[in-house]
């Protein structure tokens, strides 16, 4: 659980820099509004939801100008249209994301809560979903950026336990969720059994992915010298191996064979695939690596 006075998962400074981006996704979908978030703008008939600061290239004729002639500074004027966008987040809450570094875990739940901010300004629906060898508890949230602080208090208190086993999560998923949509998986994808045949069943599904792999530095390339052991964080199995250059050069090879291969998965089905080292500074994963991906724009 989170601690009296910890920090929270994002400052103000920074939520105020994410009101400039979209969650982007590339299709229409039966019974949700798809394209490129064009459903929020002014117009007759359409109910107020909020506000958000205004940003270059935004429609001058959503601007409040009653609050512009008060405060002085541009807020645009945001409405509901429905039925609005379905994006679920699947967050990965298994053990591994802690086994190597505790902050590759926060990492990922700074993303989660970053991307939820930017879809609650959108004023998209979004279901984070949290997983480990099962979906733990969901949880909605939409009507606008008021809407974020349970969000924040969700995802800090979050706790890592249990194994990864995406294909009993995805089919618990699909069984669950028969609605298509865009689908946002935050995890380490460490399991043993393998991930990229669920997340092709997902893709076949129907739904949109975007794959966000989050790893820390000893996951790529282990700075460790000499004679080993090796315990699995999940599964509890040892392995004694020696370690040296040659070793570590081998598994870093590895280790970019198995991203490079999320991301053929992604493209191939016309998603989106981020690797983000925890070692980047957080601002350059959300305004550099995810727009590069067309995560975010």
């Amino acid at each position: 659980m989170k601690s009296a006075g910890a920090a929270p998962l994002l400052d103000r400074r920074l939520l105020e820099k994410l009101e400039r981006l979209t969650i982007h996704w590339q299709r229409s979908f039966a019974g949700l509004v798809g394209g490129h978030n064009t459903s929020h703008f002014a117009g007759a008939g359409q109910e107020f939801l909020d506000h958000r600061n205004f940003h270059h290239g935004d429609d001058l004729r959503a601007i409040n100008w009653r609050a512009y002639l008060r405060l002085e500074k541009l807020f645009l004027k945001m409405f509901q249209v429905e039925p609005r966008v379905s994006v679920r987040l699947l967050l990965d809450t298994s053990i591994s994301m802690t086994a190597s570094s505790p902050e590759k875990f926060l990492y990922a739940r700074r993303l989660a809560a970053a991307l939820c901010y930017v879809g609650l300004v959108r004023l998209d629906s979004i279901a984070i979903q949290p997983f480990s060898d099962r979906l733990g508890d969901l949880l909605l949230c939409g009507g606008g950026r008021h809407q974020f602080p349970p969000v924040m208090d969700y995802l800090a208190a979050l706790e890592a336990k249990g194994p990864t086993r995406f294909h009993e999560v995805v089919r618990q998923f699909m069984s669950r969720y028969p609605q298509r949509g865009l689908v946002i998986v935050i995890s380490d994808f460490l399991d043993e059994a393998g991930c990229e045949k669920p997340l092709q069943y997902l893709a076949d599904f129907g739904h949109e992915l975007m794959l966000i792999q989050v790893y820390a530095d000893e996951d790529r390339s282990p700075p460790w010298v000499g004679e080993l052991e090796l315990i699995d964080a999940e599964s509890g199995e040892r392995l004694k191996l020696q370690f040296d250059d040659e070793a570590r050069k081998l598994f870093t090879g590895e280790f970019e064979h198995y991203s490079d291969s999320l991301l053929r998965l992604a493209l191939r089905n016309s998603g989106r695939f981020a690797s983000v080292p925890i070692s980047m500074a957080f601002e350059e994963v959300i305004f550099g690596a995810l727009v590069r991906a067309r995560g975010v724009v």
